[in-house]
């Protein structure tokens, strides 16, 4: 066969560090949008992005020429530095060092999707540490709740 193709769905997911409240309503769309830029430089594709004020979760065409790590340390590193340009009030912004990222089904985007936009709506009930250990648990990836958090 000639051509590679590769379709390769994954929900990526991290905090701010110490999962602090740094994203602002007003950011958040001009956030989404620089991630976009990224992802798109990284010859991927964001197709929903949602977060709140200590967290994000992405839904991503990877590219299949890009290792997993390699994207998202170029998402955190990327958007990091963006993010201190917004003024003295996140001169001092960080995300945590890890993240989750998780292989989907194309069957199960849409429902994704709207996850993604009820964020706001979801985490009026769960926090971000609940939320997280249950993807994590759905996946069935064990974990040390000792290293989890940053």
């Amino acid at each position: 066969m000639p051509q590679s193709l590769a379709q390769i769905l994954v929900h990526l997911v991290f905090s701010t560090k110490n999962r602090e409240p740094w994203l602002d309503d007003g950011l958040r769309d001009e956030l989404h949008a620089y991630i976009g830029g990224i992802v798109e430089n990284q010859k991927g594709s964001l197709l929903k992005a949602g977060s709140v004020a200590d967290h994000v979760h992405l839904l991503i065409a990877h590219p299949r020429t890009v290792a997993p790590s390699e994207m998202v340390q170029e998402i955190k590193t990327g958007s990091s530095r963006w993010l201190k340009t917004k003024g003295p009030k996140y001169v001092n912004f960080h995300w945590q060092s890890g993240y989750g990222i998780f292989s989907i089904s194309p069957s199960h985007r849409p429902a994704l999707e709207r996850y993604i936009e009820d964020q706001a709506e979801h985490h009026r009930k769960v926090t971000f540490q609940e939320e997280y250990r249950r993807l994590l648990s759905r996946y069935g990836m064990g974990f040390d709740e000792r290293y989890v958090w940053d």
